[in-house]
């Protein structure tokens, strides 16, 4: 067999090669499984990962052929809004996978993504309150205006930390794959599923995985503006067709992030997985919500509180990776 660095220079179509094989192989369908359900089930999983990428702005408006065109494919007034619907969506492929599978393994998997997506997905829609407070507005391409002077990471700290936890249960990745789970549920919801349909929720899994990086460079890093470093001294960084190199190198940053995290973390336990998502991430979210609204109605009020804003989002990002460190390893030494 060729082995995976001689496909292409250094090993680059690998990939491709995977893919092709993948499409290739036999399709075995059990003999007890609710076939509409076990064929619509991946395309339940993919679909919405596709769809939210349409409101990602990737640049500013540009000239295309002598038109104006922003580097957009739609933008609603409730945009964000959009990538949760289809998140949630996205669970039922999941689920429907594991129940037409017949098989417990895979319906104990899909049971299992249920209620991690609902835990993890509540504390994202927290983390998204304070950027449509400070933007106001739920637009992606208002936000990524809003944050012309200071990107979000830096105001709203804790939204962020939230974000990236909530962003690894949202895309089951290690150390939240506990649907996959492969040593205790022999590979989870998918367990029953071969060729092309299980290449399809790898498909899934992967473009949410850049969808949600995609989503976290508009919310909390400028989206497709220049870093400062850059925009300081160069005027034309963020204009043409720049920003969109911008954009990417974030977004692949976000992606190895993940990447890296699966190569260095253990799968957590569930119980540790439950109780972060809704003894830690909820109700940090929601005081930090509350300390939000009380600077911008004293900023309503002329009064401008956003220096102590940015040292109040130090102090409670601090404490939250001091409680998430303190729930794992006290859920590390057993209960």
């Amino acid at each position: 067999r060729v082995g995976p660095n001689r496909h292409g220079p250094f090993g680059l179509l690998q990939g491709l090669a995977d893919g092709i094989k993948l499409a290739l192989k036999e399709d075995i369908v059990p003999r007890q499984v609710d076939k509409v359900v076990f064929v619509l089930a991946p395309v339940m999983a993919a679909v919405p990962a596709f769809i939210s990428f349409a409101i990602i702005p990737f640049g500013p408006t540009v000239s295309v052929f002598g038109q104006q065109t922003p580097l957009q494919g739609t933008d609603l007034p409730v945009a964000v809004l959009l990538v949760l619907a289809m998140a949630s969506m996205g669970v039922y492929g999941i689920v429907l996978a594991g129940w037409s599978s017949m098989s417990p393994y895979s319906l104990l998997g899909g049971l299992r993504s249920s209620a991690q997506v609902i835990s993890y997905e509540i504390a994202m829609g927290l983390s998204f309150v304070a950027v449509f407070m400070y933007a106001g507005s739920m637009s992606t391409s208002d936000i990524v205006a809003a944050q012309t002077d200071m990107w979000f990471v830096v105001l709203l700290l804790p939204s962020f930390l939230v974000y990236v936890v909530t962003m690894m249960g949202e895309s089951n990745r290690i150390p939240f794959d506990l649907p996959e789970g492969e040593g205790e549920l022999v590979g989870g919801f998918h367990t029953e599923y071969s060729s092309l349909k299980f290449a399809m929720f790898f498909l899934a899994e992967y473009i949410n995985l850049a969808t949600l990086s995609a989503l976290a460079t508009t919310l909390f890093l400028g989206g497709w503006r220049a870093p400062a470093p850059i925009s300081t001294f160069w005027e034309g960084a963020n204009s043409g067709w720049w920003p969109v190199l911008w954009f990417l190198a974030k977004m692949a940053m976000f992606i190895f992030f993940f990447i890296w995290l699966r190569g260095s973390l253990p799968r957590v336990r569930y119980d540790q997985l439950m109780r972060l998502g809704w003894k830690v991430l909820m109700p940090v979210s929601l005081g930090w919500i509350l300390l939000v609204a009380t600077v911008r109605a004293l900023r309503n009020e002329g009064i401008d509180f956003q220096q102590i804003l940015i040292y109040a989002a130090i102090a409670v990002a601090v404490v939250l990776i001091i409680t998430v460190l303190w729930e794992v390893l006290r859920g590390g030494g057993g209960e």
